[in-house]
């Protein structure tokens, strides 16, 4: 599973708009401090994702994310990719039994296909202003619903070549 959290605010995302020439694009923004983060993980080879709002990124949150995910897949041994941030490494985490954590080379987010959902998600909702956390969050779960319901939408994000590879030779070689 790849791992990674985003953090999601009221702070207006800005992207390119086209509008009429000698015209400005109406930009409305919003600017209040208030997020919360999204807690992601995904299986770039079956398109299984599993998701958690919770409110910082702590050890104590990742532990959370961390059990909620083993119940969401059940027993087995999972490996988690995840970045080397502080609370990944944190001496708060007790990971759940059977889930190691196997950390990325540093400064290289784009080796995380989780980052991908992250990207995708800030696109679709670029340009739009939310007045309330729950208002936002709202937003966010319709867009996740679509990885729910098309898993093929999430193999396509985060589906790098070299992963899936990896992933089919493992298994493959495995007695």
């Amino acid at each position: 599973m790849a791992f990674d959290e985003g953090r999601f605010g009221l702070i207006t995302w800005l992207r390119r708009r086209w509008c009429p020439v000698g015209e400005r694009p109406p930009w409305i923004v919003q600017d209040e401090y208030e997020w919360l983060w999204l807690y992601a993980a995904v299986e770039p080879t079956t398109g299984t994702g599993v998701f958690l709002f919770l409110p910082t990124v702590e050890g104590q949150c990742l532990e959370i994310f961390l059990q909620h995910l083993r119940h969401e897949l059940g027993e087995g041994a999972i490996g988690v990719v995840l970045d080397r941030s502080g609370s990944h490494r944190s001496g708060e985490v007790n990971w759940p039994q059977d889930m190691h954590p196997l950390y990325l080379p540093p400064y290289s987010p784009e080796l995380n296909p989780a980052e991908q959902i992250f990207r995708h998600l800030r696109k679709t909702l670029s340009n739009v202003v939310f007045t309330t956390l729950d208002e936002l969050q709202n937003a966010l779960i319709d867009e996740l619903q679509q990885f729910w319901e098309h898993p093929t939408v999430l193999l396509q994000l985060t589906g790098y070549p070299w992963w899936v590879q990896a992933v089919n030779s493992n298994i493959s070689s495995s007695p």
